[in-house]
């Protein structure tokens, strides 16, 4: 082996040293990157749990006022027909 073809050699090896360094960085960073999505969603899953009851409140709480303040725009709908019918 002549000196080129050892340099080569060499130059080869620490080319393979360092793309295998390479791949198993890159499948490292695979698998966080899904333990960090599923870790993303169960904490989402879990605060939407955490928080639902508290959502439903809400919403019949808002639903409950939109019924009341429907009944009040009928009722006043209707007034200025009552007051017509009372003066003739």
């Amino acid at each position: 082996m002549n000196p080129n073809e050892k340099e080569i050699y060499d130059l080869v090896k620490e080319n393979n040293h360092m793309l295998k360094g390479m791949r198993r960085a890159n499948r490292w960073s695979s698998i966080i990157r899904v333990i960090y999505w599923i870790i993303i969603i169960v904490v989402a899953v879990i605060a939407y749990n955490f928080v639902q009851p508290y959502l439903n409140t809400a919403l019949k709480a808002y639903q409950s006022l939109q019924g009341s303040i429907n009944s009040v725009k009928s009722v006043t709908n209707k007034i200025p027909t009552s007051i017509t019918n009372i003066i003739k």
